[in-house]
């Protein structure tokens, strides 16, 4: 057996970072289990030469291990630990990482906003609904189709772009639906990333639903030439008529960061604000489960101090999906901060 050492990815957001080795540590055990075959074990806490560290064995890594191990959402070098440092300590010696990243990192880290979920955060949700899923082995061999269905200002689109998939959001609040769309058409244009986009109002049996912005673009300019593109499609409407909008079965992954009832709440058409989402699921969670191909996952971050675990869980299995209530995917409670304790629920298709 091989020893292994991840240095932990510094985080500006300080209670994150005081989670993050043991959030990493659950993300790496999903890892371990959906597509790295269970062989992964001990992992733990560690401090090498006075840094901390997340340490855990393996058979062997291989190349295609280390690419899948590279998406991991505090990866920041990956070590083998071996014996005979000149200090008489352990040697580090590195393991080429090679993420799927197809764009600049400032796409997830420009935006700056009261109430922005961290996007190391977000790209865990996105981690651990897609290892849920029943294609989790094909996470570095194919394009996926995400919808963030209470998308805000696209932290979550803007991780599944840079992912290589196709991102789909829906959010009621037109600030927000002009923000994202004024700065992802400004980041493209900035990046020379080639694109092309259409803007304007959705129309469902003759009325005005609401608006849309629709995007294909390409990493690469002869993908783009070639056809090969990646796909955005933003909805400003209610969420809750998600399955109006999108045909059924249509994403692999639903991704949901729940409003915590702080800095923004829940809102629905028939009930309006409020500080709970357990409306918000209720009203919405059955279209979302409807645009979910069999297989398929959806994953919903929310503060547990206004919702209880065992409500939303229910929510989803009423909408038909299986909440998943084992580890490692009762392993992401954390604190946020005096008025938030952020936890993860995740339930497939059949």
């Amino acid at each position: 057996m091989c020893r292994y050492a991840l240095l932990i990815l510094p985080s500006a957001n300080r209670v994150y970072a005081d989670a993050a080795t043991t959030l990493t540590m659950a993300e790496l055990e999903a890892f371990g289990g959906s597509v790295l075959g269970g062989r992964i074990a001990g992992a733990a806490a560690a401090t090498i030469g006075g840094v901390p560290y997340v340490t855990f064995t393996a058979d062997r890594i291989d190349a295609r291990d280390a690419a899948l191990l590279a998406n991991l959402s505090s990866v920041y070098a990956l070590f083998q630990v071996e014996d005979g440092g000149s200090d008489g300590g352990p040697l580090l010696r590195p393991v080429e990482l090679r993420p799927l990243d197809r764009f600049d990192d400032d796409l997830l880290t420009i935006q700056k906003y009261q109430g922005k979920t961290n996007e190391q955060f977000t790209k865990l949700l996105l981690n651990v609904t897609l290892l849920a899923s029943g294609f989790a082995t094909e996470m570095l061999d194919r394009k996926f189709a995400v919808l963030d269905p209470l998308c805000g200002r696209g932290t979550t689109l803007n991780q599944a772009l840079m992912y290589g998939f196709d991102a789909a959001g829906i959010d009621l609040d037109a600030k927000d639906f002009d923000a994202y769309a004024a700065f992802i058409q400004t980041w493209l244009k900035r990046k020379r990333v080639k694109h092309h986009a259409e803007r304007g109002r959705l129309r469902l049996g003759g009325k005005v639903a609401g608006r849309r912005l629709r995007v294909s673009l390409a990493a690469d300019a002869g993908d783009y030439k070639s056809g090969r593109t990646q796909c955005l499609d933003l909805v400003n409407a209610d969420t809750a008529r998600a399955a109006e909008f999108f045909k059924p079965e249509t994403f692999d992954l639903v991704v949901a960061d729940a409003p915590y009832g702080v800095q923004h709440g829940s809102r629905t058409a028939a009930k309006g604000l409020a500080r709970s989402p357990v409306d918000l699921l209720t009203a919405a969670a059955p279209a979302w489960a409807s645009l979910l191909r069999s297989g398929g996952a959806c994953g919903i971050a929310w503060n547990t101090l206004v919702a209880r675990r065992e409500q939303a869980a229910g929510i989803l299995a009423d909408a038909g999906l299986d909440p998943v209530e084992c580890e490692p995917y009762l392993g992401f409670r954390h604190r946020v901060d005096q008025a938030i304790v952020r936890d993860i629920l995740v339930a497939r298709k059949p």
